[in-house]
């Protein structure tokens, strides 16, 4: 866990060059290359640093990228904290999470302080315009990790987010037709969803809110949700927390609505060697669309000619009531509170957080339950 509780900064050790905040203009034979964007000068140090190998784009052309799908990428981000996800050499190196901006940035910069479950704080990022966006490549950043609030309301989110998470062997075909149930799912309650590329394995489906509920509700209504569609699609589809219960299913991760936790955002860059985006999608694109046709290289010319398929989200917000009391409905019959990450408090309502494997069961019960639970719970 990062020191405020969050996800691991990396998976090794960070080096010197990473810690320092200019350690790669530091030393560097190669001169920066100034881009002019929103009356903004932002350099890109080591321009010709390879970042994606399948095709060879370097951190130049992941600053023309975010140049190109500018508006786009900065609908998903404007007026967000926005957590640094540093890759310093690339999609394929390591990475790190920098939760605070550095002290050592352009005065222009706009940043909003936000509290975590921890009790701590940080300044964080908030985007104004795309040379806040390119300021984060110069970084290393790939993609944009916002929090689902706008900074002059940080405790009420005013997005719901659907996250849409293929466990292995998973075809990405169910992917798709457990999107397509959650279109349909929130048309039932009166809403509509915008639904992207995960840029990785998955879906997303983000859905604008009114920000009058906290985190803990927001997420209580994404779990409702979770649990809804897995009724319908059991064979493919999982709310379930603990990995050992999910089987070969798509994973619904209601938990993504929980305070401090980012989603990569629209038209954000992922780190894998082609370089795929998370892209958004009209729904009739759901059924065929292909993650390894929406990359670095193929997005620019599609949103020259299509424009953003997201452009609306922000033209209606939705209220949460519908499933708010469908969540009421479900505790009324027996379904508690589901897991939290593990870096936060122990929640009320919140069943032993333990994996069901690990469970001490009572003399008699069903293996794999916990004392009082129903088998099966």
């Amino acid at each position: 866990m990062s020191p405020d509780g969050g996800p691991p900064r990396s998976t090794s050790r960070r080096t010197p060059r990473e810690r320092g905040e200019r350690h790669e203009a530091s030393g560097s034979r190669e001169p920066p290359v100034s881009v002019d964007v929103d009356g903004r000068t932002v350099e890109i140090t080591n321009p010709t640093k390879v970042f994606f190998s399948a095709r060879g784009e370097t951190k130049l052309d992941l600053a023309k990228y975010y140049v190109a799908v500018g508006r786009g990428a900065l609908r998903g981000v404007h007026d967000r904290p926005t957590v640094l996800k540093r890759y310093p050499d690339g999609a394929e190196g390591s990475f790190f999470y920098q939760k605070r901006v550095p002290a050592n940035r352009p005065p222009w910069l706009e940043t909003v302080t936000v509290q975590f479950p921890s009790g701590r704080s940080a300044e964080e990022l908030c985007p104004q315009d795309v040379g806040h966006l390119l300021w984060a490549v110069n970084l290393g950043c790939l993609d944009l990790n916002p929090w689902p609030v706008r900074r002059t309301d940080v405790d009420h989110p005013d997005e719901l987010r659907i996250d849409l998470d293929p466990q292995p062997g998973v075809a990405f075909n169910d992917v798709r037709r457990v999107a397509l149930e959650c279109r349909e799912l929130l048309s039932e309650y009166g809403m509509v969803g915008f639904p992207k590329m995960s840029g990785s394995r998955g879906i997303h489906i983000n859905v604008r809110i009114e920000p009058r509920w906290d985190f803990t509700d927001v997420r209580r209504a994404a779990l409702a949700l979770a649990r809804e569609i897995e009724r319908r699609l059991s064979r493919i589809a999982t709310s379930k927390w603990w990995k050992e219960e999910r089987g070969e299913r798509v994973l619904i991760d209601y938990n993504q609505n929980a305070r401090d936790r980012t989603v990569a955002s629209a038209y954000s860059v992922r780190a894998n060697p082609e370089g795929r985006v998370s892209c958004p999608l009209d729904w009739d694109e759901v059924p065929d669309a292909e993650p390894s046709d929406l990359t670095i290289a193929t997005v620019p010319a599609r949103y020259a000619s299509k424009g953003d398929p997201g452009a609306g989200i922000d033209d209606v917000r939705y209220e949460l009531s519908a499933l708010l009391e469908l969540a009421a409905r479900d505790e009324a019959d027996g379904l508690g509170d589901a897991p939290w990450p593990p870096h936060f408090a122990k929640q009320a309502g919140e069943g032993r957080r333990v994996a069901p494997s690990r469970r001490k069961a009572e003399p008699g019960a069903e293996p794999g339950t916990e004392p009082g639970a129903e088998p099966g719970k």
